[in-house]
């Protein structure tokens, strides 16, 4: 789960808001492209560093409360501090020592896709009432908005139904506007700006229309707009049902990092993650 969410952020981030021509010529799954603002190819974003400390609460006896997801977040960045965030986050994770102080500090009234972007690892929590409540309080602290939490929801419980109900994909529509009244679209085909609701609308649209990792990455990349959020939500959610081929190229799996927090600790972390929840353990 995390490994893919980590392809798709990694091959989403060289093409996050660039040019027309740069997705037309690039979006090959050759390998992987930097980004003209400093990430490296085959680095991964705030997406997946986040996803990361989400599930290091999972993992943790720590409880689900918005004050040890602030904490998990500080963590994550302060022993890896990395570019992708959003500029006004980023500053407060830099000056930020504590999740207490990033909570005194940050104003969470973004409308954005920050609180979905990290929310796939939710879908391990087998109590839905649980699940929508931890997907609340995460959201909380960065995107305390009806949009963010609504947002955070969704994919937490399409991870959740996909995992625990064996859900098709083809369900998942009519599941969500059931659970929360959210009508998901299937023919987004507009570039996705950094907005909650699109980007749900975008990944859905791309879930239903594919059903290979490969074509998948390709589809997420040629929306256009923040690519990396879009490809690191579907990747994740692809590889938590049997209806997609995990076709991902060698180039792209063996060109993800490899540093401390690179490719085999998004692995131990995915194991860890299927000792503790063993729904997992089918889909590694």
């Amino acid at each position: 789960m995390l490994l893919h969410i980590a392809v798709g952020d990694a091959y989403g981030a060289g093409f996050e808001f660039c040019s027309r021509e740069k997705i037309v010529s690039g979006n090959t799954l050759e390998k992987y492209l930097p980004h003209e603002l400093g990430i490296l190819a085959g680095q991964y974003t705030d997406d997946t560093q986040m996803s990361i400390a989400i599930a290091e609460v999972l993992l943790s006896n720590a409880g689900l409360s918005a004050d040890v997801f602030a904490e998990a977040f500080v963590k994550s960045y302060r022993r890896d501090m990395r570019s992708g965030y959003a500029r006004g986050l980023q500053g407060l994770l830099d000056i930020c020592e504590s999740g207490a102080e990033l909570r005194r500090r940050i104003a969470p009234e973004s409308r954005r896709n920050g609180a979905a972007m990290r929310s796939v690892p939710l879908g391990l929590i087998a109590d839905k009432a649980l699940l929508a409540e931890a997907a609340r309080q995460q959201a909380m602290v960065t995107h305390n908005t009806a949009e963010g939490m609504l947002s955070s929801h969704v994919i937490a419980l399409m991870s959740h139904v996909l995992l625990y109900d064996k859900a098709s994909l083809s369900d998942l529509p009519e599941i969500i506007f059931t659970a929360t009244g959210f009508a998901l679209r299937d023919d987004w085909c507009n570039e996705v700006e950094c907005d909650a609701l699109q980007t749900l609308h975008a990944v859905n649209t791309a879930l239903q229309g594919n059903r290979s990792m490969s074509t998948l990455l390709l589809a997420c990349v040629n929306f256009g707009g923040d690519v990396d959020s879009v490809a690191a939500i579907a990747m994740g959610l692809a590889s938590l049902t049997p209806e997609y081929v995990v076709d991902i190229p060698a180039s792209l799996v063996n060109g993800l990092e490899s540093g401390e927090f690179g490719q085999n600790y998004l692995r131990q972390l995915d194991t860890a993650l299927a000792r503790r929840y063993p729904v997992l353990l089918a889909h590694l």
